[in-house]
């Protein structure tokens, strides 16, 4: 993907899109008679910090230690405005926060957040002052972390674990739908980040930051009717995540640009990078534009041509998430 050092760049060949409005559609919207506020970190002229690596991605698909430092570092330092990742985290993190990395792996190996990545991650936190012992990196399942390749600790030290069974016992409904959330989530956490994945999703469209919310409820599998569209903007409108979020990463080490949300390795490439925002929305945008564009590469459809756009997006900026409209979104290669 060519990008302009800190140039802004028009994105409008994506078309955002719009919410199509259907019953389902026009009942979620009922719950919020005006846009909540968006993420307490999210900016008024959102970046996307976009940090490519070459050669990130060895042999043996491993990564290298250096430049996966160097290019997160820098794609974390961009997003927040600091000239390094412990003071951008420092700026976002109080030392007396409880701070949930939240992952993806539900594909397992080869599609899931990378656990190094993670651990980098929660080394910053640390040195900008949270301790290990308040730092969660967490998703659905042990079994689901296990498969991805992590090493499960429940302390002391950063915690690693899944949900499992520990959700909240209160249901809570939120626009069109009704869920009960982790636990972590509702007595333990109080700030996170989002850590995804750069990959297709069969129904939604692109799988990336905000989706990546699906994995604190205890019902992803009754949320994909209409493409995710009124689901995904809702659930990332609840207190619960929109008030705690302060950061969103995509690991894009690799893509799968088809084929997802599982492994289907003809579709992956050496995206050798990552993608970083405050601003979930923008991040998204620019996610799947960077999807789009390896799609072509590859002779495929647009997403809007196999009917699975990711209208989620436009919804969620509806909601004041963050900004879709790729005249505001600024995209800094670092």
């Amino acid at each position: 993907m060519a990008i302009d050092r800190d140039r802004r760049r028009t994105l409008s060949a994506l078309g955002a899109g719009a919410l199509t409005a259907s019953p389902l559609a026009r009942a979620a919207e009922a719950f919020f008679p005006g846009p909540p506020p968006g993420p307490r970190s999210a900016p008024a002229g959102p970046t996307v910090a976009v940090a490519r690596r070459p050669g990130l991605v060895g042999a043996r698909d491993v990564l290298d230690p250096a430049k996966l430092a160097d290019g997160l570092g820098a794609a974390v330092a961009r997003a927040v405005g600091e000239s390094s990742p412990v003071d951008g985290l420092r700026r976002l993190f109080e030392p007396t926060d409880v701070v949930g990395i939240k992952v993806n792996c539900l594909g397992g190996a080869g599609v899931s957040t990378r656990p190094e990545v993670a651990h980098e991650l929660a080394r910053w936190l640390q040195a900008a002052g949270v301790p290990a012992n308040r730092i969660l990196i967490w998703d659905r399942s042990d079994r689901e972390l296990s498969a991805a390749g992590y090493t499960l600790s429940d302390g002391p030290g950063v915690r690693v674990r899944g949900t499992g069974v520990d959700w909240d016992r209160r249901l809570t409904e939120w626009g069109p739908s009704a869920s009960r959330f982790a636990r972590a989530m509702v007595e333990d956490l109080t700030a996170v980040i989002s850590l995804g994945r750069l990959k297709d999703h069969g129904l939604a469209g692109v799988t990336l930051s905000l989706k990546n919310w699906y994995g604190t409820v205890n019902n992803p599998n009754k949320l994909h009717a209409e493409g995710c569209a009124p689901y995904v903007p809702h659930l990332v409108a609840h207190p619960l995540i929109r008030e705690k979020l302060r950061l969103s990463i995509v690991d894009g080490s690799t893509g799968q640009c088809h084929g997802g949300p599982g492994r289907a390795p003809n579709w992956d490439w050496p995206f050798h990078g990552f993608l970083a925002s405050t601003d979930p929305v923008a991040l998204d945008t620019v996610g799947w534009r960077t999807l789009e564009a390896q799609r072509k590469r590859v002779g495929l459809p647009t997403l809007a041509a196999e009917e699975r756009a990711p209208r989620y997006i436009a919804g969620a900026a509806k909601l004041g998430l963050g900004v879709d409209d790729p005249a505001r979104i600024e995209i800094a290669e670092v």
